[in-house]
């Protein structure tokens, strides 16, 4: 992963000059004044850890596992939200850890966290690194120091029980790694979010995490049957069949936890046959309002496509309907849904069949595979577009939420005003150069769905600064209008204010009951979910 920015970096590109012109005329992007800072560069603080720490730590996991270096804590050093690239390219590494460490086992998890705790070491769970909301910057008031609990490896599938379709897997697999060893027992678990190439199954369950075939295979915290996890006071251990009325669900504790609970250190997860067919293509729709009336439709009524989503009509126009691509696509082009089947041959066929059906009957009207097919290209794609905006000058970031359908469209209204407004200052000659908002439906449920949000706009002199007060008005305008603050990249560090509003005083009081019981030391991830 590129320390400062998303992915493999022979995969990066600049944008076309064609389309610097139209950001320059369209939001008044201007090329940074200042280059971004080269990895040597990047400023470190000394190790905090005292000697002893370090002795103990490295007793636990071994030399060759406990490293300190710079590039170790650089790669270490939070996620891949705006504000965290725009950091990382301003050579601003002062949320690093003091050190990495690798354990290979639970009990050496464990013993880590004993250690810490006995010494008063934050500690931060890290999977992949794709936290795109503040979840991987720890508190060190208080503290020691801060160490980065890195599970790579810990990357087995443990086994496979074919009969009740559950496989039991360790936390540090990345997704594309479980998904070629699943296909070996002719399986998928069909998770495939826009972080795919790079998550964990760790960190999908930490951040309850969505892929964008859920419409077919549901969320990730659908998937979890059984988790077992290590805490300063010692191993849980849940799960011991599908569905039990034995109480409530102590699953749901360690799911959506982002490491402030525990560290998960195995998963048994629900698997799917793989799917023998794969099929995507494209709807058109004239309006947002009338593609989110039939989707609904097909939701509640069925039949249900694997891939279901629906861009407004400016994702569509700009091109982001199709990611990795930006200008192209004609402004009449209304909404492009994606649809998309995955299963047997027979299953395709009939839920394609039914569904075309459904949605001509709904005012959609049929384009093809191409759409489809691009769309499942450049699926992953999008981040790196990204890195290329932020390299233009141009703030880009995304933000997400979900709500009940009655209340979507005062939800979408709600966000696209406030980020307008928190985003337009003031051009040259009294001029404004507005943000440029797109959205999608995706996710959707019988009761709801879930609006994924792209904005961008033109640097201020302080980006940092003219994100978060964008992010602040959002946030407060989302809990406002009914939404939740987060359907899929959790609550981390940027969402606690909202967080604490949507569940409540006595929400708060029971998260915090449950850190102190699991935690009395505090060490798990500081300043992260307990608001």
């Amino acid at each position: 992963m590129l320390w400062s920015g998303w992915g493999d970096p022979a995969k990066a590109a600049e944008l076309p000059q064609s389309v610097r012109r139209l950001l320059s005329e369209l939001l008044g992007v201007r090329a940074p004044a200042v280059p971004p800072a080269s990895f040597g560069e990047v400023r470190l603080g000394p190790v905090a850890l005292s000697p002893l720490v370090l002795a103990d730590l490295r007793k636990v996991v071994g030399a060759e596992h406990l490293r300190f270096d710079d590039d170790a804590r650089i790669r270490h050093t939070r996620g891949k939200s705006t504000p965290d690239l725009l950091r990382m390219r301003a050579g601003d590494a002062s949320d690093a850890p003091d050190a990495v460490l690798l354990p290979g086992s639970h009990e050496e998890v464990l013993e880590v966290l004993r250690v810490c705790a006995r010494h008063r070491v934050a500690v931060v769970p890290f999977g992949g690194g794709t936290s795109v909301v503040g979840g991987l910057v720890a508190s060190r008031q208080g503290f020691a120091g801060v160490i980065a609990l890195d599970l790579a490896r810990l990357d087995r599938l443990l086994s496979v029980d074919a009969e009740s379709m559950v496989v039991d897997v360790e936390p540090g697999l990345r997704a594309p790694q479980a998904e070629q060893l699943l296909a070996g027992h002719g399986l998928t678990l069909g998770h495939f979010p826009q972080s795919y190439e790079y998550a964990t199954l760790g960190g999908f369950a930490a951040a309850r995490s969505s892929g964008q075939a859920s419409a077919g295979y549901g969320r990730f915290d659908d998937m979890v049957v059984g988790v077992t996890v290590a805490t300063p006071r010692g191993t849980m251990e849940f799960g011991r069949a599908p569905k039990s009325a034995a109480g409530p669900d102590l699953r749901q504790l360690v799911l959506g936890s982002e490491g402030a609970f525990g560290v998960i250190t195995s998963l048994r997860l629900r698997a799917r046959s793989a799917p023998a067919e794969k099929v995507y293509e494209g709807w058109r729709f004239p309006t947002f309002r009338a593609g989110t009336a039939a989707l609904r439709r097909l939701a509640q009524d069925g039949p249900m496509p694997t891939v279901l989503r629906l861009s407004d009509e400016t994702e569509t126009m700009v091109g982001l309907a199709k990611p990795g691509e930006i200008g192209g696509v004609q402004a009449d082009a209304g909404c492009l849904a994606v649809v998309g089947y995955e299963g047997t041959g027979e299953d395709v066929a009939h839920r394609r069949e039914r569904t075309a059906g459904a949605l001509s009957a709904l005012g959609g009207v049929y384009l093809g595979p191409e759409p489809g097919e691009a769309w499942a290209h450049g699926r992953y794609s999008a981040p790196y577009l990204r890195d290329a905006l932020l390299a233009a000058g141009a703030t880009v970031e995304t933000l997400e939420t979900a709500c009940f359908w009655s209340g979507l469209p005062r939800l979408y209204d709600a966000v696209r005003l406030v980020l307008s407004v928190a985003l337009s200052p003031a051009g040259e000659a009294g001029q404004a150069n507005p943000p440029l908002v797109m959205c999608h439906l995706s996710h959707l449920y019988p009761t709801g769905a879930s609006l994924y949000f792209t904005v961008v706009t033109a640097q201020a002199g302080d980006p940092l600064e003219q994100w978060a007060t964008a992010k602040r008005a959002v946030n407060e305008a989302v809990v406002l209008a009914g939404g939740t603050i987060s359907h899929h990249h959790g609550v981390g560090r940027d969402h606690l204010a909202a967080y604490a509003a949507e569940i409540g005083e006595l929400g708060v009081e029971i998260l915090r009951a449950v850190k102190e019981r699991l935690d009395p030391a505090g060490i798990l991830n500081p300043g992260v979910l307990i608001p």
